[in-house]
């Protein structure tokens, strides 16, 4: 499942809801997972699309979330971070 939080100004927050708590870190950068800003409601990925194509500002954790994005065209792959094997 993928969780999907609505922010204030248009910004969403979508992770695979099995990073939800969880922190990453590498040399360079880190990177917690906080319930209190990516856990929302769980999204099928159709509604997920639609999502991506209303949304003006992403932030995307997890590999089925970023795979979605990145086959429907919202995303490239040089916008994406890895920390840990984490997209």
């Amino acid at each position: 499942m993928i969780s999907v939080k609505f922010h204030e100004g248009g910004l969403v927050s979508l992770c695979d809801s099995g990073l939800l708590g969880k922190h990453f870190e590498d040399a360079k950068q880190e990177l917690h997972v906080t319930e209190r800003f990516y856990k929302g409601e769980n999204f099928s990925q159709k509604e997920i699309i639609l999502v991506l194509q209303e949304a003006s500002s992403l932030n995307l954790v997890g590999k089925k979330v970023v795979d979605i994005a990145l086959k429907e065209g919202f995303i490239s792959k040089k916008d994406i971070l890895i920390i840990q094997g984490v997209p």
